[in-house]
């Protein structure tokens, strides 16, 4: 009887603590006890507070992870500069281009299922990728141009490297800027009524600006990325980051399209005017509507559709830094991180990883960052990075855009480091 009742209570315990949700970080009960000093990190609150009370930021959002631990979490200033109302440290923000590294995670983990090799030809899974053509000639009176043919097919990897050959719509080069728009094709940012699958498919029939792996080229690489997750998975875009990233590491608050229950928590997006920040009203990028994620979308931008917290994001990095495992969650095989910690592109000055900007022998003078550090930033001045080598997280966010003070971001950087005493 006793047995029976023991091997009940194990049961039920079990059950209950599968049915938990991912747990939260937990937080020192002081810096020191993480090997940072408060004394120090209260230069970062200074900053900070300046950086608001001087208007070069309307507010941001800081927040230091270490070994797993919640260092410093902590809000500035106002999530609207015109309501005065404060900014709060779970609020949500559009973090653009950090979607990027979240839709690679989508593509590695099906690389780990065997639905493709890395040196695959995009054109075996979206065949208008076929035969790609380099951009020869423009006329910028009409966007009219010539071709010729590349030397080669683009392949998965040249996606995640950015080595490819597609440019950037909005922010690309004038030639590209003009050939997208003229076919349609969007940035990424608040396309709401479009569709992903119809733009990729015809992205594909453009020309590409140089020879697939020549160089580093800042595209939309990973928005067709996000396409290749549909195709691979049989799922939406959407459908497969909650189900089988989002959900399993806890990140409740990051949408393409934020349920209506938190569109108070989503900061309004500022724009700078003779060096001081106001409240975008109108359309803020390629003729976006500023207030985006509250719309009911179906455009699931792979480069920059997400909106995310502070402490979300951290969840999604932790998982790199644990080697693939957040809270028991296995997303990926330690080997795996290896490979995407790895310089893919080490014939030129761009260090990157498959979805990271990496810091390496070539770079490490740069910044206070160690060497295997992994980073990135958005748009609308947000910026994280992970350091394996010193177990840190460091993420600032602040919603701007066109940020005149964006050097914020490398203070933070220093002024985590310099906190460093252990």
């Amino acid at each position: 009887m006793l047995r029976s009742l023991c091997l009940a209570l194990l049961l039920a315990t079990a059950f209950l603590l599968n049915a938990q949700p991912a747990q939260q970080f937990s937080s020192v009960s002081r810096p020191e006890d993480a090997g940072f000093s408060s004394e120090r990190l209260a230069h970062i609150d200074r900053m900070l507070e300046e950086h608001v009370k001087d208007g070069r930021v309307p507010g941001a959002v800081a927040m230091i992870i270490r070994n797993g631990k919640i260092v410093y979490h902590k809000s500035f200033g106002y999530q609207d500069i015109e309501k005065k109302s404060a900014l709060r440290k779970d609020d949500i923000f559009r973090i653009a281009s950090q979607t990027k590294a979240i839709t690679s995670l989508a593509v590695m983990m099906l690389w780990e299922e065997g639905r493709f090799s890395l040196d695959d030809p995009v054109s075996r899974y979206i065949p208008s990728y076929a035969k790609p053509k380099v951009l020869k000639t423009f006329n910028p009176a009409d966007s009219s141009y010539t071709t010729e043919p590349a030397g080669r097919e683009i392949t998965i990897r040249q996606l995640l490297t950015h080595s490819s050959g597609i440019d950037y719509a909005v922010i690309g080069s004038k030639e590209f800027r003009a050939i997208y728009a003229k076919a349609g094709i969007p940035s990424g940012i608040g396309n709401d009524k479009e569709v992903l699958a119809d733009k990729m498919i015809k992205l594909g029939t453009l020309p590409i600006k140089h020879e697939p792996g020549e160089r580093w080229t800042y595209g939309l690489n990973t928005d067709v990325l996000g396409y290749l997750v549909e195709v691979w998975s049989g799922m939406s875009f959407d459908q497969f980051l909650r189900e089988r990233i989002f959900e399993p590491l806890g990140m409740t608050d990051t949408w393409f399209y934020l349920p209506k229950s938190k569109h108070n928590r989503l900061v309004a997006l500022h724009g700078y005017e003779d060096g001081k920040p106001f409240k975008m009203k109108s359309a803020a990028y390629d003729a976006a509507d500023v207030d985006y994620p509250k719309l009911k979308g179906t455009y699931f931008s792979g480069g920059a559709g997400l909106s995310s917290t502070t402490e979300d994001y951290a969840k999604f990095l932790q998982l790199f830094l644990n080697n693939g495992v957040f809270n028991g969650k296995r997303l990926l095989g330690r080997k795996t991180v290896e490979l995407i910690m790895t310089d893919h592109l080490p014939h030129l000055d761009n260090e990157f990883g498959l979805g990271f900007a990496l810091e390496t022998d070539k770079n490490d003078y740069r910044s206070p960052l160690s060497k295997g550090s992994f980073s990135w930033g958005g748009a609308f001045s947000t910026q994280y990075w992970a350091d394996p080598a010193e177990q840190i997280i460091g993420v600032l966010y602040t919603n701007t855009y066109g940020n005149p003070y964006h050097y914020i971001h490398d203070l933070f950087k220093a002024m985590t480091y310099q906190a460093i005493i252990d």
